[in-house]
């Protein structure tokens, strides 16, 4: 895995983003930079704010790398709009069609996406031996495009994709497919006849569904296995209902903050070409306000 090298003891860098107040990753970078003697600048560069309402997110780059940042996190609404202001992209930005972080080195922009590998590496140590004949994925947005890849990766070999707009969950399927040629993929609009014609191991919710200001399933409970393992990307609440429903049942559970800890585990090895203790960032995810909304996604 390549990492950016960039000054050795210092880091500086931001979140663009709308609405970003409450994100988490500001403390895990600082906090993580901070541990390993790093002096450190992280700044929520919120597009929401009075002072940027007339800005745009090229001048918001620009600005960024004119001040010397290594590099910036990227997210909504930005994930897209962002690649035509780079030089570069890494496979997994490639693959996912979005970027999430970006390096600044040697005068270039490089664009990544760590949510793949951050809920592959989420999967791979929080669901370790789990069966992946065949897994469903729901939701097929931006979130999605990346957790299908990681699946495809952690050696899912059928996946099938829902998503309530059944030419997006088509989509995904198709890229994947390109992507992965290891995994097979398919889409379906009808969870219950899949359940009975094929009934997958493992469930993964990529969907809004379960978050605060949007409580619920994006799945009928009844579907839900003692035998099968369910992941969530919703880290708030920690637990989902999709969550505390498989638990109940018995299943193994990956919740939403596996994903969340490790893409910032990623961003900040790619910002600093350091090595990050993923318990410590994980510890100070944990410390977060856990009264204040927040959403699935990286920010």
């Amino acid at each position: 895995m390549e990492i950016a090298s960039t000054r050795e003891d210092s880091l500086l860098a931001g979140l663009i983003g709308r609405g970003i107040q409450l994100s988490r990753t500001p403390l895990m970078q600082m906090a993580e930079a901070r541990a390993q003697g790093l002096f450190t600048v992280y700044k929520k560069l919120d597009m929401d704010a009075p002072e940027r309402a007339e800005m745009t997110l090229p001048a918001m780059v620009d600005a960024a790398e004119a001040a010397g940042f290594d590099g910036l996190n990227i997210t909504y609404p930005f994930k897209i709009e962002v690649i035509g202001l780079l030089n570069e992209l890494s496979d997994n930005a490639r693959a996912v069609g979005a970027v999430n972080t970006v390096v600044f080195r040697d005068g270039r922009r490089i664009g990544h996406n760590t949510d793949l590998w951050g809920f592959a590496e989420s999967f791979r140590r929080g669901l370790e031996g789990a069966d992946t004949r065949h897994a469903v994925l729901l939701g097929a947005g931006g979130a999605g495009v990346a957790v299908a890849h990681a699946l495809a990766d952690c050696g899912v070999k059928t996946l099938t994709i829902f998503d309530t707009d059944a030419a997006r969950a088509e989509a995904l399927a198709a890229l994947v497919a390109g992507n992965r040629p290891g995994c097979k993929t398919g889409a379906t609009t009808d969870l219950a006849a899949l359940f009975a014609a094929d009934r997958p191991c493992g469930i993964v919710n990529a969907t809004p569904m379960g978050m605060a200001k949007l409580p619920g399933m994006a799945i009928d409970a009844d579907l839900i296995a003692p035998d099968m393992w369910v992941a969530d990307i919703v880290y708030f609440p920690l637990e989902t209902q999709l969550i505390s429903t498989a638990r109940a049942k018995g299943c193994r559970v990956l919740p939403g903050s596996g994903m969340a800890v490790y893409q910032a585990v990623r961003a900040f090895e790619l910002f600093t070409g350091r090595p990050a203790d993923p318990n410590r960032m994980k510890a100070t995810f944990d410390v977060f306000d856990q009264t204040a909304p927040a959403s699935a996604g990286n920010s």
